[in-house]
């Protein structure tokens, strides 16, 4: 018995010193479980007010330079400021001095509703024929070119010529800025938006033709088409909030308005805006949806079924607004050039031909994809819309399959699909250059965004993550931080030189 009693002692005397340990790994848990003090609000609004205020400084700032960078490589090329009134606008190549002579024409006459009318009662254009050259050649940028330069004043302190290009220069910094917006929305980051400033400005011949001709109708109204869509990218965000919402409405209508006020050929380029988005409706219904169309009142059913028909329908709506709105004969050498392109149709006209002759609406020369590829913007391009395409790809065969897609997806899930501003820029790039390799023309609207979309995919770790997560990959950061050593190591020529160690060997 006594020897019982002492080995009970002697267990409950080991347990204690157990019981002890489980104090101290229960306060460790509990000190382990105690949550780290995070960030104070005001620090976490400090930093992201930080953030936010020095990629407006740098998109500003890029815009402001470009600008700048136009006004004195144009000075220098033509000797501007050296030339005379006629040699000037000699600079102004091809047909495009016509709308300098309409702001000429603005700028004399004794009051603007004079100027006005003689433009819209035009006799002199054409012969024997009065047109209204204000609705058929889009005036409107030298009308209100004309407005702004008697209005602020200017006529005091600039020559007409020198306000007339400093707006179109200014306009092209604009169309800077909203790329370099539209990049910083996709990806999160403004140094996105710097690559895109930078490849822009690098592949300059196949992204402008300000170097060409100045009052050409697409330097007015391209920048305010990427303005339309930075703020489109910002409104199809989901993470937005309300006051941010309306301000991206507000702005995409206001410029979409004043891009169809400046170009004649904009709703080409807004009818594939819309197949786009139209495709985007299509791509990004949800299961949840479908199941519950049964579901609600009797208006509510109606009305889910007018949806659908108006959505169905809404290529055969917009083609009879199109020939509402739209005369059939201003669009009528459009649709006989598309034709004899294609090969449907063979003509003798001379303009047709003519047409087929021009430059700009041959097929994309090599030379094109050349500098292209030695930018590195064209292979970064297909690398990051492979990537975002079949990942675009990947969501539908899953919506298809009716598998449940995370409500919040995080920078680990790797599914960069799933954002609708992706899937709408995939889209609107694929058709822009699919145009693109049949008119060299387009290569002028389509070049810019390859430089926002390329620019977007290596700065945006949401898109690494995704290729990342396909390989399989978890550490990747060693690779990345010794393979620069390792090549340098392989680049240095060293020698070998010990005398004292050959000389006792022999």
């Amino acid at each position: 018995m006594a020897e019982e009693e002492g080995s009970t002692v002697e267990l409950r005397q080991r347990k204690k010193p157990k019981s002890s340990e489980n104090k101290e790994s229960a306060k460790e848990e509990k000190i382990s479980d105690t949550q780290i003090p995070e960030r104070t609000p005001k620090y976490v609004l400090f930093q992201r007010f930080a953030k936010i205020f020095i990629g407006c400084l740098a998109a500003v700032t890029s815009g402001m330079m470009y600008a700048l960078y136009l006004s004195a490589y144009h000075e220098r090329k033509f000797w501007f400021s050296n030339r005379q009134e006629l040699e000037r606008e000699i600079t102004f190549q091809g047909d495009s001095a016509v709308y300098y002579s309409y702001y000429k024409d603005m700028l004399k006459a004794p009051s603007f509703e004079r100027g006005v009318y003689e433009l819209t009662h035009n006799n002199k254009t054409v012969s024997l024929k009065t047109i209204n050259a204000v609705q058929q050649m889009s005036l409107y940028p030298e009308l209100i070119a004309s407005v702004l330069y008697q209005a602020t004043g200017s006529n005091e302190i600039i020559e007409p010529m020198y306000f007339y290009i400093g707006i179109v220069f200014g306009l092209q910094g604009i169309y800077v800025t909203a790329l370099f917006v539209t990049s910083w929305l996709m990806s999160g980051t403004w140094l996105a938006g710097m690559l895109t400033v930078a490849w822009f400005i690098i592949n300059r011949v196949d992204t402008t033709r300000i170097e060409y001709s100045i009052p050409l109708r697409e330097n007015w109204a391209l920048p305010y088409f990427a303005c339309q869509v930075a703020a489109l990218t910002g409104y199809l965000k989901s993470n937005l909030n309300t006051y941010a919402e309306r301000f991206c409405y507000l702005l995409m209508s206001a410029s979409t308005y004043t891009f169809m006020m400046m170009w004649e050929y904009s709703h080409y380029l807004l009818f594939l805006q819309a197949v786009s988005l139209f495709l985007l409706d299509i791509f990004s219904v949800e299961q949840g949806d479908k199941l519950n169309v049964k579901k609600g009142t009797f208006a509510a059913k109606i009305m889910k079924v007018v949806n659908f028909y108006l959505v169905c329908t809404l290529p055969v709506t917009l083609n009879i607004i199109i020939k509402m709105f739209v005369p059939h004969k201003e669009n009528e050498h459009v649709l006989k050039f598309l034709e004899v392109k294609f090969g449907l149709n063979m003509t003798k006209n001379f303009t047709m031909n003519w047409l087929l002759c021009q430059e700009s609406l041959q097929t994309p020369s090599q030379d094109f994809f050349l500098r292209l590829t030695q930018s590195s913007l064209l292979p970064f391009y297909i690398l990051v819309l492979s990537i975002c395409l079949l990942s675009v790809m990947q969501v539908i065969f899953r919506r298809i399959n009716g598998r449940s897609l995370k409500e919040t997806v995080t920078l680990e899930d790797g599914r960069i699909g799933e954002r609708p501003e992706i899937i709408y820029h995939v889209i609107h790039t694929i058709l822009l250059g699919s145009l693109a390799m049949v008119l060299e023309g387009l290569k002028y609207i389509w070049t810019p965004y390859v430089c926002m979309l390329a620019a977007f995919g290596v700065c945006s770790p949401e898109l690494w993550m995704t290729l990342f997560k396909w390989l399989r990959l978890r550490t990747v950061h060693p690779v990345l931080l010794f393979f620069p050593r390792l090549m340098t190591e392989l680049t240095e020529l060293q020698e070998f030189y010990d005398p004292d160690t050959v000389e006792l060997m022999t």
